[in-house]
């Protein structure tokens, strides 16, 4: 549940509380259950308020708490979502985006209803808190609310029969996972149709969990492949850093913490102590990634294509390489693990 609400972490004894408020809901847990009775307690005695008991259902997200770990999924958010619009009887398909679609702005188009557009890119933005296989194909689709047109509406409802085929899907977290953070950081090249932008995505993994993905459209035109992927690498750092410094308010210090890229002349970038005249154009805040890789806080590594976890957030692939990086993403059906 990123971003939702106000949070707080106290350390007492060895022990954690986290607390999390959104609005009137509270999560909060400990590990030591003395610190929830009393918390509880002293809560109840201040406000009106109801104990549920185990989080089980906290603003459309589904958590299945096992022996083995937790589960956390939105299949009855899905399922609205397709009845609402009309798709739960569809016919159901295996990827959400064909690996052939280039959606541009399709001027000449037949224009369709603007706000049953947006109604769709808002629900699946909003599913995408769980469905990291889903963002790509709903952020490419969510570029064009400002005009949407007939072929854009495909695609969209292309993505809602893929959430047909796999409703129950979610993101498992093992119980014992190390707390090893490791990012992966890719780009496209110039693979918007209407402005030659970039793609950047990333995804970050706390043990074998992901906690972390993103895919989004840079800022600016890119002139070559290797400075995509440097300013691709430069926003998962900072990324990184972020989160380095989060599990340090829970006790955990890392250094080094591996970043991977699949673009060889990136890695030579951001490890090379001199600044070639030919990479000045690249802005100099992206330049900040070689600091971080001298002070030993980032540890940029070079990975294998067929390996890159992060191209899921960059471009649409085909079933076998999708459903790869799927699983080893740790997002999975409900169905194997309960």
């Amino acid at each position: 549940m990123r971003g939702l609400g106000t949070s707080s972490l106290t350390k007492t004894d060895n022990n954690l509380f986290v607390c999390q408020v959104y609005v009137d809901d509270i999560i909060f847990g400990s590990t030591n259950e003395e610190y929830c009775k009393e918390f509880g307690n002293m809560m109840a005695k201040e406000f009106e308020m109801s104990m549920i008991g185990e989080l089980k259902f906290f603003l459309g997200f589904q958590i299945k708490q096992l022996k083995e770990g937790t589960f956390i999924y939105q299949e009855k958010y899905t399922r609205d979502l397709l009845k609402r619009f009309k798709m739960h009887d569809c016919k159901s398909i295996e990827t959400p985006m064909a690996t052939n679609v280039k959606l541009e702005a399709d001027e000449s188009g037949i224009k369709v209803d603007q706000n049953l557009y947006r109604s769709m890119i808002g629900s699946l933005l909003y599913l995408c808190a769980s469905r990291s296989d889903i963002m790509f194909s709903v952020c490419i689709c969510a570029r064009f609310q400002a005009d949407p047109k007939e072929s854009h509406l495909t695609t969209v409802k292309r993505i809602l029969r893929y959430l047909k085929h796999t409703p129950s899907i979610g993101m498992w977290y093992p119980k014992g996972a190390s707390f090893e953070l490791l990012g992966y950081s890719d780009s496209d090249f110039a693979g918007c149709r209407v402005e030659r932008k970039s793609t950047s995505g990333g995804c970050y993994l706390l043990g074998r969990s992901l906690v972390s993905w993103s895919s989004k459209k840079q800022n600016c035109v890119s002139l070559s492949i290797a400075e995509v992927e440097y300013i691709a690498a430069w926003s998962s750092c900072a990324q990184l850093l972020y989160m380095k410094q989060t599990l340090k308010d829970y006790g955990v210090e890392l250094t080094r913490i591996p970043l991977l890229c699949d673009n060889e002349s990136a890695v030579k970038l951001a490890n090379n102590p001199v600044q070639h005249s030919r990479t000045k154009h690249i802005d100099i805040c992206h330049h900040f990634i070689r600091d971080h890789v001298a002070k030993g806080d980032i540890l940029l590594r070079n990975v294998g294509t067929k390996e890159q976890l992060a191209d899921i957030f960059t471009k649409p692939l085909d079933k076998s390489n999708f459903c790869r990086f799927r699983s080893e993403l740790n997002v999975l059906d409900a169905r194997t693990i309960m």
